[in-house]
């Protein structure tokens, strides 16, 4: 498996993966990333400055991605981890952790100063993650995502090492 910057071919794949992630896990379909409009277009949603999207590949076929970009409506130097989802049959194998990883890495590259993250209730292994890469609880949430169903946010201070 590989973890490398989309391209404009991987658009249909990679929108295709998540939203096989909402359905197969059952999670809310509206005011979430499944309604995004960028959702088809995830090489030019993140083909500007200071954003990028990762996806993997496994054996010439998408399985998961993330991105990091300007948190939405904040005049802060914050980016936001964007749309991290994989396929259940690449979970629980550490991939999480270096997406997370080259995520931040590239956040601190850009120059950000935080990295924030919204997500569900629902994703406790995903949240344990986070935790682990550094990222602490919020009580109310930054920007304006329009997520109005992830109820869930968390933010990270940036370091060098990302330690």
């Amino acid at each position: 498996m590989i973890i490398r910057e989309t391209q404009e071919q991987d658009n249909q794949q990679i929108a295709a993966v998540i939203r096989a992630v909402f359905m197969a896990d059952n999670f809310p379909k509206t005011g979430t990333a499944f309604a995004d409009a960028q959702l088809d277009f995830m090489f030019e949603a993140y083909d500007k400055p200071r954003a990028t999207y990762f996806v993997i590949e496994n054996e010439g076929k998408i399985v998961g991605g993330a991105g990091v970009s300007q948190l939405e409506n904040s005049t802060e130097n914050i980016c936001e981890l964007q749309k991290m989802y994989f396929l259940q049959e690449i979970r629980g194998k550490g991939i999480g952790f270096q997406m997370i990883q080259k995520c931040l890495e590239k956040a601190v590259e850009l120059g950000y100063e935080k990295c924030y993250l919204e997500t569900l209730p629902e994703m406790v292994a995903a949240q344990s993650l986070y935790q682990k890469m550094g990222f602490e609880y919020l009580c109310a949430p930054l920007g304006n995502t329009g997520h109005t169903t992830c109820p869930v946010w968390m933010i990270k201070e940036l370091t060098i090492d990302n330690k």
